[in-house]
């Protein structure tokens, strides 16, 4: 597949990042998308260095996630961060459970704050979205969702839509895929687990070894803008099969 990516998260417990980047580069992998606890405390030459080991393996870095609070404490600083690692494409990935909010009207809020957030990623001439886990798709009183409220209120955002958890959120991503489908920018490849297995990786698989019918979704998503497909497991036991298992099964779609 082409623009297929490995989300660095997935690797967080098996340091150090250069093995890390080796086994990518080794297994096939062009691309990488970053997460903020990389980045966002380094300073230019730490940045240069990243990027210079990121060159040598022969990976690029096209998307990467930012915490909310610091694209709007420091916006000009993620603009520059994302530049020179080469990001095309800017996602904010989470909200805490402390702060999201319980209605539509805080929901669709939290669309025009990230909008706002966004805007100087937009005018740096890179795309800016949101990233979803499960709780985006819980009813709401209303009966709309807060994914329906957070792109009404952010009508420029784009969607890094996580397959996984959206099904895990009890929704049906073919659904959401023919109503959000023109905001997708990228996907991330993730499985889930027959039930009641793999329950020392929190119930995630390999990709092309759960049940997340991902042939059938990839013929779908191709014809959506995505243009990056990024391997992601929360937290694999073995990250060597984790990284070459799923590059097999996505190079089949």
């Amino acid at each position: 597949m082409t623009n297929l990516s490995f989300q660095l998260y997935s690797a967080r417990n098996y340091p150090p990042l250069s093995d890390v980047l080796k086994l990518l580069a080794a297994a096939g992998y062009k691309e990488v998308e970053g997460i903020g606890g990389m980045y966002a405390d380094l300073d230019d030459a730490g940045l240069a260095a990243l990027r210079a080991e990121l060159d040598s393996n022969g990976l690029a870095m096209p998307t990467g996630h930012f915490a909310l609070d610091f694209l709007e404490k420091e916006p000009a600083r993620a603009v520059k961060i994302a530049k020179v690692l080469g990001m095309e494409s800017v996602y904010c990935p989470y909200i805490l459970p402390e702060h999201r909010p319980t209605d539509a009207k805080g929901w669709y809020a939290f669309g025009q704050r990230l909008q706002k957030a966004g805007a100087p990623i937009r005018d740096a001439g890179l795309d800016f979205g949101w990233h979803n886990h499960d709780f985006e798709f819980f009813a709401l009183e209303d009966g709309s969702t807060p994914q329906d409220q957070i792109f009404a209120g952010g009508p420029d955002l784009s969607w890094e839509v996580d397959i996984a958890w959206v099904i895990r959120g009890g929704a049906d991503p073919f659904a959401w895929i023919e109503k959000l489908g023109s905001r997708i920018t990228a996907v991330h490849l993730k499985d889930i687990a027959p039930k009641g297995e793999n329950a020392d990786e929190d119930g995630w698989a390999d990709v092309g070894h759960g049940v997340v019918p991902w042939a059938k979704l990839m013929a779908v998503l191709k014809n959506t803008p995505a243009r990056h497909f990024v391997v992601e497991h929360d937290n694999p036991n073995d990250l060597k099969r984790l990284v070459t298992r799923s590059i097999a099964s996505a190079n089949s779609y």
